[in-house]
């Protein structure tokens, strides 16, 4: 039996919910396709079963922010999910601000921090970027209304000049470091 993961690429492509930009790239971009990218590697393993929240490039979700969100986590929890993944791009007042970072709801939340873990020492070995570690966030959305455990991995910071130019130019990179996570989370390879 394979494994369901929801691959959600934080926000829409335009109108609401949009990302951040940075560096003369936007969020929803870098999120779409390294999303895209991940899903492919998943679906070749043959152990994985994968759902993206944009399938297309102009995939919009929802009529608001709120709902944006909101759809997001109705699909993954109507489909029943085994594990959720929110793909984003950090951003920061600090043009110097750099790394990776995963997004748990609580530390209770031992399956959520394993998988956080292991995807974030592997996004980190493939990419070169700091390891910023996981940091609980109860208050967001998407970590505490989905009924499986969530991730959500701050992939790099689009407001650092060398963060948003590897997200951009190599985003195979990022979907095999988060990939290697997964898998090595999962134990299949």
């Amino acid at each position: 039996m394979s494994v369901k993961i929801y691959i959600d690429q934080g926000h829409n492509p335009r109108d609401f919910n949009t990302g951040a930009e940075g560096n003369g790239l936007y969020e929803q971009d870098i999120t779409y396709d390294i999303g895209i990218r991940l899903a492919d590697l998943l679906r070749r393993n043959g152990n994985y079963e994968v759902r993206l929240s944009r399938p297309t490039e102009d995939t919009v979700l929802g009529f608001s922010n709120s709902s944006s969100l909101s759809q997001r986590v109705r699909e993954a929890n109507a489909w029943r999910a085994d594990v959720f993944i929110s793909l984003h791009t950090n951003a920061s007042t600090n043009s110097r601000a750099t790394g990776s970072e995963a997004l748990i709801y609580s530390d209770r939340a031992t399956v959520a921090r394993e998988l956080a873990e292991d995807i974030i020492e592997e996004l980190t070995r493939v990419t070169g970027l700091r390891n910023r570690g996981i940091v609980e966030r109860p208050g967001l959305y998407v970590l505490k209304e989905t009924t499986m455990p969530a991730v959500l991995v701050e992939m790099g910071f689009i407001s650092n000049p060398s963060d948003a130019a590897l997200m951009s130019l190599e985003p195979e990179l990022f979907a095999e470091g988060i990939y290697r996570g997964i898998v090595r989370y999962f134990g299949d390879r």
